[in-house]
């Protein structure tokens, strides 16, 4: 069995990783985690909701918190080109057995719900209202001055039913994750912008948001974002890094926000975009690749991610056995 490949003529065209929707217990205590700590901007406050966006981005949101009981994702979103790409992504969902209903949803235009055949809630929309962008508008940059949002992690027991799908979708496989010499997939790196990952999937219990990740322009405001968590209280919450990811080399940093939501700031990537691209595998048990420097993460780090709301978690058959802090210091 072979590697999933890419239909580049879906009769769609889904763009970019676009928007995440949180359930947050305390909206007080989640805005300013995200304004002060990862410098998002916010754009509007509507009774029980949040609207941030990066400081590069032009559109509404990029984020939405919402109030709930439990902390939860509620949806991953993601951007089509133009309305009637909507249309055809409505008919290849049920075509693949998958719900796809329309719904209205603020500051968006014509939205789509659909579930993908590994059980994530998605959120498709082609508009939103736009915004002044607030690059050049230094005296608003703060923490990690986060620009825009770049991709999403999600824990699931069938990454190959995922990554079928998705390349079934038009999203072409950047990098996989599996033994050497077999195509046994453990993690898939999936992308539509032309950079490494719009959405990534890895083996666990799920399916699960691990975490979504925001683009930060230098490695000093990794260290920024730090120190403002340090000082504000949320010094425990820096869970990983800064550190340094292996085959796509960027900086990072992994934060919990004070629902528990993993954030991650990075600062680079690397293009993808050419045709003759092929996909990059690397085998889990080469740790030279999987942390080139420093040591692995926690096991908490493997393990815990946010639940989709109302989505029912299933183990995998195989659970994953990485290298954990824990174990690395007991040898």
């Amino acid at each position: 069995m072979g590697l999933p490949t890419t239909n580049h003529d879906p009769g769609f065209r889904i763009t970019r990783a676009s928007h995440v929707v949180l359930h947050v217990r305390d909206l007080a205590a989640s805005r300013q985690f995200y304004e002060k700590v990862i410098g998002l901007i916010l754009t509007a406050e509507e009774g029980d909701a949040l609207y941030f966006r990066g400081i590069e981005e032009a559109c509404h949101h990029s984020m939405v918190l919402r109030r709930g009981n439990a902390p939860a994702c509620a949806r991953l979103g993601l951007r089509v080109f133009q309305h009637h790409d909507l249309e055809r992504l409505k008919a290849f969902f049920e075509a693949h057995g998958c719900p796809a209903v329309w719904v209205d949803e603020p500051h968006q235009g014509r939205t789509l719900h659909a579930t993908d055949p590994a059980g994530t809630p998605l959120e498709f929309c082609a508009t939103m209202p736009m915004v002044p962008r607030m690059i050049t508008k230094f005296s608003r940059h703060t923490g990690g001055s986060a620009l825009r949002l770049d991709h999403y992690q999600v824990l699931t027991p069938e990454v190959r039913k995922a990554c079928e799908f998705y390349t079934a979708a038009g999203f072409r496989l950047s990098e996989y994750i599996a033994p050497s010499g077999t195509f046994d997939l453990r993690g898939v790196f999936l992308q539509r912008k032309g950079n490494p990952h719009d959405i990534v999937f890895f083996n666990g219990a799920g399916p699960r948001l691990h975490h979504f990740a925001f683009l930060a322009p230098e490695v000093h405001h990794l260290l920024h974002a730090c120190d403002l968590a340090g000082e504000l209280g949320y010094g425990a919450s820096v869970e990983r890094g800064p550190g340094r990811h292996g085959p796509g080399h960027a900086m990072y940093v992994y934060m919990r926000d004070p629902d528990g939501h993993r954030v991650e700031l990075f600062n680079t990537h690397y293009q993808i975009m050419d045709i003759e691209n092929e996909p990059v595998g690397w085998d889990p048990s080469d740790h030279a690749i999987s942390f080139p420097w420093g040591l692995p993460a926690r096991q908490a780090w493997f393990e815990e991610a946010t639940p989709f709301a109302d989505v029912a978690i299933r183990e995998p058959q195989l659970k994953p056995k990485p290298l954990t802090l824990e174990a690395y210091l007991a040898k």
